[in-house]
């Protein structure tokens, strides 16, 4: 045999040899450890603006409440720019919902003023305010004005006033029916 025929059986055996080996060197899609496909790139890139966007907005209204606690904005101006505000976190914020495929039980726009309210720009409670936190300090600011209601009855053991949504006495323990 000469030299050309050699290296083309040895070049056709390393051939099969690699079709015959390359399942074993491949990994299964479904076993891999990182599968990046396109659509989650583009769900994290879209994340990614949301979250931006929210923190501008959330930014902006913190801005433009502190300008109008210093007087630097009309009275008959700052309601109309604090609404649509507003409405453009609460839109970002149900993007941000619906992208994540988490529904929340509480109001985007009350969740938004309840972030503004945590981590006011004046510096009076400045604290980060993370996804999570915003719907828990949602819920309870909306439990706080539930609270703020006046009494409208009193507990039968111990005579301390109570509100109608109340179950237990806040003192006692008393169940109220």
């Amino acid at each position: 045999m000469d030299l050309g025929s050699l290296l083309l059986i040895s070049g056709i055996a390393l051939f099969v040899l690699f079709l015959i080996l390359r399942p074993f060197f491949e990994i299964p899609a479904d076993k891999k450890l990182i599968s990046s496909t396109s659509e989650t790139i583009r769900n994290d890139q879209q994340k990614s603006i949301l979250l931006a966007e929210r923190d501008r907005v959330l930014r902006s209204l913190q801005e433009l409440d502190f300008d109008f606690s210093l007087g630097k904005i009309p009275e008959e101006d700052y309601p109309e720019q604090r609404n649509l505000l507003l409405r453009r976190g609460a839109d970002v914020i149900k993007k941000m919902n619906t992208l994540s495929g988490t529904q929340t039980e509480v109001d985007a726009i009350a969740q938004v003023e309840t972030v503004i309210e945590y981590s006011r720009a004046d510096g009076l409670e400045k604290k980060k305010v993370t996804d999570e936190d915003a719907e828990v300090l949602a819920l309870i600011a909306a439990r706080r004005r539930e609270k703020a209601e006046k009494p409208s009855s009193f507990c039968p053991q111990c005579g301390k006033p109570v509100t109608a949504s109340d179950k237990f006495c806040a003192k006692c323990g008393k169940t109220l029916s």
